[in-house]
């Protein structure tokens, strides 16, 4: 099932209107109406905003099984032993990271990934 089919069935499930929804997350009615219908595609962000207001756990937008979807065994490879991230230190410099990117606007985005791919020693087609 799709995002958008899900959130309208959550929506209708509860018996709330696009306007209930427009209420609880001050995202306009016609952005519901039009995300619900697939032509728009809502961030992360938004799509936690929707499950605060359906009151719902997130994944719950996702996936459509009773309880939650059981992470895959996928193989251990080499360099599991300590993946970036997993310290409080690292999580902090990520969370960070993460923030500062979220200012940037869609031009400074692609122009500072085209610079680390260079960086990286990466060609890559554009």
């Amino acid at each position: 099932m799709l995002i958008n089919e899900k959130l309208k069935e959550l929506r209708e499930s509860k018996n709330l209107s696009q306007g209930d929804i427009e209420k609880r997350t001050g995202l306009l009615r016609c952005y519901t109406s039009r995300v619900e219908n697939g032509h728009t595609i809502p961030s992360i962000e938004t799509l936690e905003k929707y499950a605060r207001a359906l009151e719902v756990p997130l994944y719950k937008l996702f996936h459509d099984g009773t309880s939650p979807a059981k992470a895959p065994n996928l193989p251990r490879t080499k360099n599991d032993d300590h993946l970036w991230g997993a310290t409080k230190k690292e999580a902090n410099e990520l969370r960070s990271f993460a923030k500062a990117l979220a200012k940037l606007d869609q031009s400074e985005r692609k122009l500072l990934l085209h610079m680390a791919t260079k960086m990286a020693g990466k060609n890559t087609a554009d």
